[in-house]
This record gives structure tokens, C-alpha cells and sequence, in this order.
């Protein structure tokens, strides 16, 4: 059994072993990393032996620490990274390479359907109607969107948001409150299983799941890079903000918005500005703050929006999939029960 994983910042932890009766058995490391004195590895390796095949990513890595003395000296590999590597060689965690994904590209639609499909998506790949994908969103018209837990008055001025006609939304996600326009931003849902990212802490997680978009960012020319927790930035200024949930199905939505235009003025406008807002949020460097790709690449969103397709099928090999009329369906059924409703949007007033 085989299993291996590079973690972010690491080199590569490969690990063999055989189950037997139910034990980790036969364990062997190795990697692309450097460790003194040679005895710390065959140390790790007696610490994973004989552990429970079901061991935890946190029990295989505290099995790992315990190894470890204070006088050795590992550079590219940590306890968290053999960990996720012993995971994927008994199969329970997973591999991008282990996932047969397809991408899918939403017609236009009602901005507040493409969050409630961030619900009822991984519902459908969860029953097998889809397979793990990538999500590209369209919408018709402008929409701010609040994270899970905001409070809607601490959050919208409702004056700008009357006066500009703007959608106001919740989404199923933590995380801050975006301003979000047609043709404006660049909106993408990843569902994956859970396991893709086992034996992760969120903050490990977030950089894992958008290396891909860090690499076509890349190849339209802007140089990204991640600032923990969930924002993505270039040298010039932030560019976009991540967030994620987990479901008990055992599959995730994590998605992200990048800024290609902004209307700042008009962000400031229809978010809440009172003074302790202005001065933490830095709403009013919102120019300065946030560096649109457009700015930056002068190509057009929607040749972007092609690359990262290319990106994405390149190192994963998706194929081309399409929303069903059954997923508009449910998605309209849902939004008219919950994320159109005023519980949802102001239930924290």
C-alpha cells in the first residue's frame, strides 16, 4: 500500500506499509527531505508500526512528535505530513489524482441560485447524480453577500443598498461580506470529498485546495500567493477571499471570489461605514486594498476564466459536465424555502 503527500512549504513524504490484522505493518519512509542523524527515520518508522490501521491523522502525527528529539534536525517533513502520507497509503484519505472530477459552468442565473446550489450541489454529488467538480458562476445582476454568521446591520447600509437596487444574500460559508457584479468577479465553487483533505487543519487546507489557481493566476500573468487564512493577493494587492464547509456526507464546498473590476465607490457605498467599519475594515482603501486582475492582466474575464478550465483539467484531468434543468430545479426549491427568505437573511439582524 502507497501513499504520499507534499505538504505546503514541504517536500515530498512517501510511505509503504501493509495492514495486518488490522495493524500497520511493514512501514517504510521516504522522501525527497532531509533528516540527522539518519536514526530519527528508522525512529518515526517504529512509531507508526503497529499502530491501528483506522489511526487518526492526529494520532499517527503525536506517534511521529513522540519520536522526534529535541537534537534532530528534520528539514521538509513534519509529523502532520507523514501523517496525511500514512492516510493515503491505507486509503483513507484521498488524492487529487484519486478523483474523477468534471467541470461545470452556470448559465446566468439569479446571483442568490448560485449560493444555494453551494448547498444542494454537493447534495447531488453526495447521491452520485454528479461527480466532485469544479464550478464556475454566472449571475445577472449585483449582489452583496454576507457571511454565515455576520450581523446584516453591522454589515449593509441599507440605504446604498436601496438606492443602488442591490441583492442582499447569506451564504452558507463563514467569512467576510463580498461585493460581487456581473462581469466584475470571478466566482468558483470546488466540491470535494473530505478525505482530500484529511488529516489537514483549515489553515493547512485553504492554500491546498487553490494551488491550482495560484498556478493560472500564474500563467495570465499575476503573482499570486496566499495570506492566511483565506485571502489570495499578488504584490500589488489582494486579489481575492476563500471560505469552506464540510458536510456530514462526507463532501465539501470551498469557493472563491477574485476581484477582475471593481466599482469601489460603489462597494462603499451599500456596506455598512461607520467609523469603527472604516477604520478595521479599510473599506475606504478599497482602490488601494484591492488590485482587480483586469488591472493587471488587461485580458478579458472570460479568457481568464478559460485558463483556469485549461489549469484545472490539465493537472486533474476533468471533464466537461453541465447544470441539468433537475439541478435548477431543486436549486429554485431550495432558495424559495431558505436563502430567499428574510430568517435566513437576517437571522442575525
Amino acid at each position: 500500500m502507497h501513499g504520499e503527500y507534499k505538504e505546503l512549504g514541504q517536500k515530498m513524504a512517501i510511505v509503504d506499509l501493509d495492514v495486518v490484522d488490522n495493524k500497520l505493518a511493514n512501514v517504510r519512509l521516504s522522501g525527497d527531505f532531509f533528516i540527522e542523524p539518519d536514526s530519527a527515520l528508522w525512529r518515526i518508522t517504529e512509531a507508526i508500526e503497529g499502530l491501528e490501521a483506522d489511526a487518526s491523522a492526529e494520532d499517527i502525527a503525536q506517534a511521529v512528535e513522540a519520536a522526534v528529539l529535541p537534537t534532530d534536525n528534520l528539514f521538509g517533513l513534519s509529523p502532520r505530513g507523514v501523517a496525511v502520507a500514512v492516510r493515503r497509503a491505507v486509503g483513507h484519505a484521498l488524492a487529487w489524482e484519486d478523483i474523477d472530477f468534471e467541470i461545470l459552468h452556470t448559465p446566468v442565473i439569479h446571483p442568490v441560485l448560485n449560493m444555494t446550489m453551494d448547498e444542494t450541489l454537493p447534495e447531488a454529488v453526495a447521491r452520485g447524480e454528479h461527480k466532485p467538480f469544479l464550478r464556475i458562476w454566472e449571475w445577472d445582476r449585483p449582489l452583496v453577500v454576507m457571511g454565515s454568521y455576520q450581523s446584516y446591520s453591522n454589515e449593509i447600509n441599507q440605504d446604498g443598498v436601496d438606492r443602488h437596487g442591490i441583492t442582499v444574500g447569506r451564504r452558507i460559508t463563514g467569512g467576510g461580506t463580498m461585493f460581487m457584479e456581473p462581469g466584475n468577479c470571478i466566482t468558483y465553487s470546488l466540491v470535494v470529498p473530505t478525505a482530500l483533505v484529511d488529516g489537514m487543519s483549515f489553515l493547512e487546507s485553504y492554500p491546498f485546495l487553490d494551488a491550482w489557481v495560484i498556478e493560472a493566476l500564474a500563467r495570465v500573468g499575476v503573482k499570486a500567493h496566499y495570506v492566511p487564512l483565506n485571502d489570495i493577493a499578488s504584490d500589488r494587492g489582494k486579489i481575492g477571499g476563500a471560505a469552506q464547509k464540510h458536510f456530514a456526507t462526507g463532501y465539501m464546498v470551498h469557493h472563491v471570489t477574485l476581484a477582475y473590476d471593481i466599482d469601489a465607490d460603489k462597494m462603499m457605498d451599500v456596506l455598512n461605514m461607520g467609523s469603527a467599519g472604516k477604520k478595521n475594515r479599510g473599506h475606504r482603501s478599497a482602490n488601494k486594498r484591492v488590485d482587480p486582475m483586469k488591472s493587471q492582466t488587461g485580458m478579458a474575464r472570460d479568457a481568464i476564466i478559460e485558463v483556469f478550465k485549461d489549469v484545472f483539467t490539465q493537472k486533474y484531468g476533468a471533464s466537461r459536465g453541465e447544470i441539468t434543468a433537475e439541478d435548477l430545479r431543486v436549486a429554485k426549491e431550495r432558495y424559495e424555502a431558505k436563502f430567499s427568505t428574510p430568517e435566513w437573511i437576517h437571522r442575525l439582524p
